[in-house]
């Protein structure tokens, strides 16, 4: 069974940082793309970052030049780091994976979720 552990949300100031890990556990052969997404309380959940197993990323506009996704691909992690944090960053962010598991087949995988709050 894989699971997805998050960590690094909390409260923060606008203009303030934060970084997002992320790891993967349990039995996963081989992982494609990774990523981050988040949804704000009244809205759908939306992409913020993605990062294939190559490393070609791809980010949001409301994110470009503030965020940053990167990964460890001999540590199952992704992260994210956020800087230049604005109050419409606020939000749950969960972490995704694609990923060859147990059940060999390709699936996605979701974390939890951690708040991510940014305000005065």
């Amino acid at each position: 069974q894989v699971q997805l552990v998050e960590s690094g949300g909390g409260l923060v100031h606008p203009g303030g940082s934060l970084r997002l890990s992320c790891a993967a556990s349990g039995t996963i052969f081989n992982i494609n793309n990774m990523g981050w997404y988040r949804q704000a309380p009244g809205k759908q959940r939306e992409l913020v970052a993605a990062i294939t197993s190559g490393g070609t990323t791809n980010y949001a506009e409301s994110v470009k030049g503030r965020f940053t996704i990167s990964r460890d691909n001999a540590k199952k992690s992704v992260y994210l780091q956020m800087n230049s944090l604005k109050p419409e960053d606020t939000a749950v962010y969960f972490c995704h994976v694609v990923g060859y598991g147990t059940r060999f087949t390709w699936e996605n995988f979701w974390g939890q979720g951690t708040q991510v709050t940014v305000s005065s």
